[in-house]
C-alpha cells in the first residue's frame, strides 16, 4: 500500500509539474485558414512554419521552433505548421517559394521572414519580432 501511495504522490507531482511547464507554452498547431485568420484579426503574435517531411533543413529547424514555442518568453505566440507538399494553396497564398520558410506576424502584419535558417539566435529574433512589432 505504501508503494502505491508513493506512486500516486509521484504521479500527482509529475502532473502538476507538467501542467505548470505547459501553462506557459505557446501553441503549436497544424495550419487551418480560419484559425490563422482569427489569430490575425485578434492581433495575436504568430509564426508560420512551412515544412516538408523530406527536408533536412526543416528537420534542423524543428527542435529550435519547438523549444521556442515551449518557452515562457513566447507563450503568447501561436505557431502554425504548413505542410509544403499537402497545402500548396496556403504556401502560395503566403508567398513562400520553398519549404523551411518561417514567417512571423503581429496580427495581420508580417514582421519577419526567413528561408533555410537554422541559427537558433536568428530564429529566436524572428519569434521576438512577432511580439514587439
Amino acid at each position: 500500500m505504501r508503494a502505491f501511495t508513493r506512486m500516486a504522490a509521484f504521479a500527482g507531482t509529475a502532473f502538476v509539474a507538467l501542467t505548470a511547464a505547459t501553462a506557459f507554452a505557446g501553441e503549436l498547431k497544424p495550419f487551418e485558414t480560419t484559425a490563422f485568420e482569427a489569430a490575425q484579426q485578434a492581433g495575436n503574435p504568430i509564426v508560420v512554419d512551412i515544412w516538408a517531411s523530406w527536408c533536412p533543413t526543416c528537420a534542423a529547424q524543428e527542435p529550435i521552433v519547438e523549444k521556442l514555442a515551449a518557452s515562457p518568453d513566447f507563450s503568447a505566440v501561436t505557431v502554425f505548421k504548413v505542410d509544403f507538399d499537402k497545402q500548396k494553396d496556403v504556401v502560395q497564398a503566403l508567398g513562400a517559394q520553398r519549404q523551411s520558410t518561417l514567417i512571423a506576424f503581429k496580427g495581420a502584419s508580417e514582421t519577419a521572414r526567413s528561408v533555410g535558417d537554422t541559427d537558433p539566435a536568428s530564429i529566436e529574433a524572428l519569434f521576438r519580432s512577432a511580439l514587439t512589432n
